[in-house]
């Protein structure tokens, strides 16, 4: 049996450099969310109040990819085999989870408004969404500088620029309140940024649902991978093939491998576990792999064979 890993540190090292920019965006996100509150309270605006808690939201989202990230950058141990990479991918999930939930919040209350429209104060409106719009800039300008490659530091780079695009929605909603004195395009304005964020939704879920299952990674053919290692002529067979994914980044595979006796009595197994370990690295970019090597007719008495 053979492991081979070098993506496994590699995984490591790209979560710890990622803490620092998920760091700045929180600190931006809490500043801007209590300026918030200070101008709703001093205007006596319930909708600055309700983009707080909804700032809230956001900043309890890059705060949990924070903590994911550091968990991630742990060392393994003998209880986490592992380390807690998988904790970027759950870290996304529930960005992926909170995105949808705001965006039916949004929704709900935008419909509310339709029907019936309250007053808004247009320049406060303006002016406070304008500086939303460069504090999410600044945001995203050091969230950009991260390894989007991980999906828990795309999660929370969903989030700021759905909140981007809200807030240029709202400059936009303000210029024509005040041009016009029409109170609906506020909430018009907030359904169309409920598309996009439901469109980012998806895109975060959809892979980190494929991981937390376990499912062959969505650029690897497993029958391919088969036939690759059946091409060694020291390979008879192959079963009990399994692929997944353990974190973003890091696909992983593990099978148990006939081989021929001449193999085995020649001492020529290193040299295929080699051979094997090239192929799974140069061909599917794969480089954390477990191999069984086995003499023909040991699967007949193996139990628990997949």
């Amino acid at each position: 049996m053979a492991v081979h890993d070098h993506q496994g540190s590699h995984v490591t090292s790209t979560a710890a450099q990622n803490q620092r920019p998920l760091l700045t965006v929180l600190g931006l996100t809490a500043g801007y969310m209590v300026a918030e509150v200070v101008c709703g309270l001093l205007v006596n605006s319930l909708a600055l109040l309700a983009d707080a808690g909804h700032m809230l939201t956001d900043a309890g989202a890059i705060g949990t990819s924070l903590v994911a990230a550091r968990l991630a950058a742990r060392p393994p141990s003998e209880t986490h085999t592992f380390g807690f990479k998988r904790a970027e991918i759950i870290s996304a999930a529930t960005n992926g989870v909170t995105l949808l939930l705001v965006a039916a919040l949004v929704v709900y209350e935008a419909v509310r408004r339709l029907i019936h429209p309250p007053a808004v104060h247009g320049t406060v409106l303006v002016v406070v969404a304008a500086v939303g719009v460069a504090v999410n800039l600044a945001a995203t300008a050091s969230l950009s500088r991260a390894n989007r490659r991980s999906l828990n530091v795309e999660g929370a780079f969903q989030h700021i620029v759905t909140d981007l695009y809200a807030f240029i929605a709202t400059v936009v909603a303000g210029v024509v309140i005040l041009a016009t004195g029409f109170r609906r395009a506020d909430p018009i304005a907030s359904l169309m940024v409920v598309a996009l964020m439901v469109r980012a939704a998806i895109g975060l879920l959809r892979p980190t649902l494929r991981i937390l299952v376990e499912a062959t990674p969505e650029d690897m053919e497993i029958a391919e991978v088969r036939r690759h290692i059946l091409e060694l002529h020291e390979v008879v067979s192959v079963h009990d093939l399994h692929a997944w994914t353990l974190t973003s980044g890091l696909p992983v595979l593990s099978a148990h491998v006939v081989v021929t006796d001449e193999c085995i009595s020649a001492g020529t197994s290193a040299r295929l576990l080699d051979h094997l370990q090239e192929c799974l690295a140069g061909h599917f970019d794969v480089e954390h792999s477990t191999f069984q090597l086995e003499p023909v007719g040991h699967a007949e008495h193996e139990t628990g064979m997949h």
